[in-house]
């Protein structure tokens, strides 16, 4: 069996897994609650956002958002693989939304979490965003792309020259 059809089976125990340090949609709902409730405890700065456009991008980018969940997660199901990070992988998923970027969850989460924050009129909750983008590419996708790198060998590290991590 060739790189690209290996299974997560035939790994050893260490690399079944990308060991990412905490499932991904828990630390952006988790960074969302700290930064919310962090922004109401100290009355928080607006972002200097008018409403408008806050309003506007409110409601665009978690539409964006669920389109490139589903698509995703769409791909994950049609190579038969399971789309949580701390789970085996047993597929390579290069095709559909894969082919724009390498993290399109992670980068649906980000907008959805960027959202919030303007709906909310935030400062802090959108400051606290680049930390939260700190930990998930280093915690979550820097382990990810070892393991890939590991688990399908050539085969990931062409498709990683080829598409972008986020956009």
């Amino acid at each position: 069996m060739d790189d690209a059809g290996r299974k997560g089976g035939d790994l050893p125990a260490a690399v079944v897994t990308a060991g990412v340090i905490a499932p991904p949609p828990l630390l952006f709902a988790g960074f969302l609650c700290f930064a919310l409730i962090a922004d109401h405890l100290i009355d928080g700065p607006g972002s200097g956002v008018s409403a408008t456009p806050r309003f506007v991008a409110g409601t665009i980018l978690p539409v964006v958002a669920v389109i490139l969940l589903a698509a995703a997660v769409r791909g994950f199901r049609s190579a038969g693989t399971k789309p949580e990070p701390w789970k085996p992988t047993t597929s390579l998923v290069v095709d559909g939304v894969y082919r724009v970027t390498r993290n399109p969850m992670y980068l649906a989460m980000m907008l959805i979490y960027l959202a919030v924050a303007l709906m909310a009129d935030s400062l802090v909750t959108l400051a606290l965003a680049l930390p939260l983008w700190a930990i998930v590419r280093f915690g979550v996708i820097g382990r990810e792309e070892r393991y890939l790198d590991r688990l399908f060998g050539e085969p990931y590290r062409a498709y990683r020259s080829r598409v972008r991590r986020w956009i």
